[in-house]
């Protein structure tokens, strides 16, 4: 984990790719709401908490790639400092999720 981090912070975009901006609170904010909906969606057909997690893990993490794949096919740049953010937003979702289901 701190070894992935670590690489994160240090990979050097272009001075466009700021860390902070409207831009990235827009990628933690979508991550956040499609992890929260895929858990909603997955835990109300009767899948187990966890699972439910790991699968709405899997939906956001590959839609996020995925936008950053079609942004670099249409000439954008992709941006691993989107990706962090995506991470950032998704992780928070489910630490909410998780303090919110406790029983």
């Amino acid at each position: 984990m701190h070894l992935a981090l670590a690489l994160v912070l240090s990979f050097g975009g272009p001075p466009q790719d700021r860390w902070f901006g409207r831009d990235k609170f827009k990628h933690f904010a979508a991550a956040a709401l499609i992890q929260s909906a895929g858990y909603m969606a997955f835990h109300r057909r009767d899948v187990a908490r966890g699972t439910a997690l790991w699968r709405a893990s899997a939906v956001t993490a590959t839609i996020s790639l995925g936008k950053e794949v079609v942004d670099r096919q249409h000439g954008r740049q992709f941006s691993v400092r989107d990706l962090a953010w995506d991470v950032a937003g998704a992780g928070t979702a489910t630490l909410a999720i998780i303090q919110a289901t406790r029983k």
